[in-house]
C-alpha cells in the first residue's frame, strides 16, 4: 500500500474517531441509577466554593479539547500524505513523532476505554507506524535547484 493512501486513511479515521467521540461523550447517558446521580453530582458540585465551574463542564470542556486534537491529528495525518506523495524528505522526523503520539494514544485507550475507541486508535496507530516506515525507506527526490 502507498504511504499516501495510508496516512489518507488515517486522517478519515480520525475523523470519525472525532465525531464518534464527540457524539458519545456529549449524549452518553448512564444506564444505571448511580451512575446517574454521578452525572448529576458532576454537574452540581463546584470545583472550588464559590466558581461557576463544575466538574460536569470540566468533562465536557475536556471531552470538546481532546475532539479539537483528533482534527488536528487528522490533518497531520492528511499533510503527511501530501508529502509522502510530494517530497518525503521534507517530513523529517514527523512520521515517527505521529507514530508514537498514536501508540501512547493507543496505551491510554486500551487501558482505560471500551473496544470501540480502541479499534480506532489501533488502526490509526497501524496506519501511522506502517507509512513511517515507508516515509523511512523512500527514495529522496532530486531537487531541480541542484544541476
Amino acid at each position: 500500500m502507498k504511504t499516501t493512501w495510508l496516512y489518507r486513511i488515517a486522517a478519515i479515521l480520525l475523523l470519525l474517531f472525532a465525531a464518534g467521540h464527540t457524539i458519545g461523550f456529549l449524549k452518553f447517558v448512564p444506564p444505571t441509577p448511580e451512575g446517574q446521580a454521578i452525572m448529576a453530582a458532576m454537574n452540581n458540585v463546584r470545583l472550588q466554593p464559590g466558581t461557576v465551574y463544575t466538574y460536569g463542564g470540566f468533562y465536557r470542556g475536556f471531552g470538546l479539547f481532546a475532539t479539537i486534537y483528533f482534527l488536528f491529528a487528522a490533518f497531520v495525518a492528511w499533510h503527511l500524505g501530501g508529502l509522502a506523495r510530494k517530497l518525503p524528505a521534507a517530513a523529517g522526523s514527523l512520521p515517527w513523532i505521529f507514530f508514537f503520539l498514536q501508540l501512547a494514544g493507543l496505551a491510554l485507550t486500551w487501558k482505560y476505554f471500551p473496544p470501540p475507541p480502541v479499534i480506532f486508535s489501533a488502526l490509526v496507530t497501524l496506519c501511522a507506524g506502517w507509512a513511517a516506515v515507508l516515509m523511512r525507506s523512500a527514495p529522496s527526490p532530486t531537487s531541480p535547484e541542484r544541476g
